[in-house]
């Protein structure tokens, strides 16, 4: 029976059905086989509590504000600063869009947003200075995934509700690993410029750096609202979303003036639109998952995992990061979180691991599926954006690939980087 389950699922997602497609089939054939007991009406409260949770209103908010952000001047500005502190670094161009990425993320959340709000100005720059295209598609979609750890995190959100942990400590848990990642593409961007003998542009003046700072302090507010309002006791995690709308509004619409009311007709749909793709997929996501736990299916293929490997941390770390991996890889990373976060639930229980630091690990390989082949969502986000075609995109992936498998190991070995922010802020 659970070998058909499979079979089913991967013949419709070959076939390219949307992710929802294969769900719904899975959940249907358990139902009407002997594999569990329960009916429609089941299915369908199962469907309605997985996106019951309040905390999911803040999914369609951060949304909106990436989305006027990404229509705004915001991308430039934060470009802007970085650059004028790493233009004279040998490898200055790409770091200076890994960083960028990065803070950008800090603002929007969103790995596509950033594909688009960063890609667009930096491809050229990277192409004019003599950076293959292939390294500079991958520098763009990989470091753009830094924005999935990097608050305020969707992935996060989502993670939080499945697993019912916090995600105000979820928030902070991703900045050090999100900063550790920084700084280990920028070290391979050095050693890249060096080996390619790409010279670095004049050292900015003074002036220049304190010009672009004065223009980047208000983008900024973001992370500092989101996380700090939140830590501060002044709202919770979905206050902090509209407040985050509020913010990009009052900053493109008003300050700025890069975004006028009527954009906003337009900017609403998209979000509405992508919030029900995201929406459908944790419904349906939310009744596979409980399918899944009604027919015993996480006993039959975990109970001999965690005989085997006991109270080991370590080695439990290791199995999930690998599962998250592998499916991030071909599925959405939104439908591995939903669908695998119940089925390792009792691992993590087991063996006594934070549920914050497991949430940094599963949200990390979240991160690489994203930019990963055949089927990383940030790939064909690049495929759209640049139109290049799908192997000029995933050529250069590999270094930057192998770069977040070891920064997953170093987390894993070291889970106080993980936790050391919201130990801090418990106390």
């Amino acid at each position: 029976m659970l070998a058909w389950l499979g079979i089913i699922m991967l013949v419709l997602l070959l076939l390219g059905f949307p992710m929802m497609v294969p769900l719904a089939a899975g959940t249907l054939y358990m139902m009407f086989t002997d594999m569990t007991f329960f009916g429609p009406d089941q299915a369908v409260s199962w469907m309605i509590n997985g996106v019951g949770s309040w905390v999911l209103a803040a999914v369609p908010m951060f949304i909106f504000a990436a989305d006027i952000l990404t229509k705004g001047h915001t991308a430039n500005r934060l470009l802007d600063v970085v650059d004028t502190f790493t233009r004279h670094i040998r490898g200055g161009l790409p770091i200076t869009t890994a960083a960028s990425c990065a803070l950008f993320g800090a603002v929007s959340g969103s790995t596509q947003a950033t594909v688009v709000a960063m890609g667009g100005p930096m491809r050229p720059r990277l192409l004019a200075k003599g950076y293959t295209d292939h390294f500079t598609l991958a520098l763009i979609i990989n470091a753009s995934d830094i924005a999935l750890l990097i608050p305020p995190s969707i992935g996060f959100i989502i993670y939080g509700v499945v697993m019912k942990t916090s995600i105000g400590d979820l928030f902070l848990a991703g900045i050090l690993p999100g900063f550790l990642i920084l700084m280990m593409f920028a070290a391979y961007c050095y050693i890249d410029a060096r080996l390619k003998g790409i010279e670095p542009e004049e050292r900015a003046p003074w002036k220049e750096r304190i010009k672009a700072i004065r223009k980047v302090i208000l983008p900024l507010g973001f992370p500092v609202l989101v996380v700090g309002g939140i830590y501060g006791g002044f709202f919770s995690a979905v206050e902090a979303s509209a407040v985050a709308v509020a913010y990009a509004l009052i900053l493109e619409v008003v300050i700025y003036r890069q975004v006028s009311i009527r954009d906003l007709g337009g900017l609403a749909l998209s979000t509405g639109m992508i919030t029900a793709v995201v929406f459908i997929l944790v419904a349906i996501g939310a009744a596979f998952s409980q399918t899944l736990g009604t027919a015993g299916v996480p006993e039959q293929l975990l109970s001999p995992l965690i005989e085997g490997i006991g109270d080991s941390q370590i080695l439990a770390l290791m199995l999930i990061a690998a599962a998250f991996f592998i499916g991030c890889m071909f599925v959405d990373p939104i439908v591995v979180i939903l669908i695998l976060v119940p089925i390792f639930k009792p691992l993590v229980m087991a063996t006594g691991l934070d549920p914050i630091h497991v949430g940094v690990i599963v949200t990390l390989q979240a991160a690489i599926g994203s930019a990963t082949p055949p089927f990383g969502c940030d790939i064909f986000t690049a495929i759209a954006v640049f139109r290049r075609p799908y192997m000029d995109v995933v050529r250069g992936t590999p270094p930057f690939i192998a770069i977040m498998v070891l920064a997953t190991f170093i987390l894993i070995l070291f889970p106080q980087i993980s936790l050391l922010l919201p130990s801090l802020g418990s106390n």
